[in-house]
């Protein structure tokens, strides 16, 4: 864990910053005022970022790797809600504002590198920056309908359509998210998505 400043490819990691869905437009400036409260830290498949239920929150830029947004029920069970990858977010920004525990923890599908900081800090910096705010809440809100867009997903299509649904939407990780991790997020067994697979019906 190092600040940006201080990492030893922080050349790459400003590059990659800029290329972020949410921080792309900011001038050199503005980027450089946000840097001293960014640390760029790399994590193992498994990691948990965020855990279910804490009221210190922050804010994640992926640099690299894939992670997960995840509920987990008092008895233990797992649904996961997105996939995130690099040039994107992850965020408990609405917890945040309605000032309830977060909802749902963030881990690494695959080793992850991130660059984050707090959310407070976040929070204040967009205050000053009228445009970035609005893109990031507008990021927020799409996320949010992807999410219910799933879920309704689930309930509605049957495994086929369920697994089309994802190739067609999110073609380029089909290959990258781990099958059991897919499967789950499909409501699939493993060997169902598998056969699914290799009947070509994917």
């Amino acid at each position: 864990m190092s600040l940006v400043a201080n990492h030893p490819e922080r050349n790459i990691i400003r590059v990659q910053l800029k290329q972020n869905l949410i921080l792309k437009n900011l001038r050199d400036s503005e980027m450089a005022a946000l840097e001293p409260y960014m640390t760029v830290v790399n994590y193992q498949k498994g990691d948990m970022l965020m855990n279910q239920g804490v009221h210190e929150m922050e804010q994640y830029f992926i640099l690299d790797g894939i992670l997960k947004r995840v509920v987990t029920t008092d008895s233990a069970k797992e649904m996961i809600l997105r996939f995130a990858v690099e040039r994107g977010i992850e965020t408990s920004y609405a917890a945040w504002c309605m000032k309830t525990p977060t909802p749902y923890s963030i881990v690494c599908v695959t080793k992850a590198r991130v660059v984050k900081l707090g959310l407070p800090q976040w929070i204040t910096f967009m205050e000053t920056h009228e445009q970035l705010k609005s893109t990031f809440e507008h990021e927020i809100m799409h996320l949010m309908s992807e999410i219910m867009g799933h879920t309704i997903t689930l309930h509605l299509l049957d495994a086929p359509g369920r697994v089309h649904r994802f190739v067609r939407k999110h073609g380029d990780l089909f290959k990258r998210i781990p099958k059991k991790e897919l499967a789950s997020y499909l409501n699939l067994s493993p060997e169902t998505l598998s056969r699914l697979k290799h009947q070509g019906k994917i």
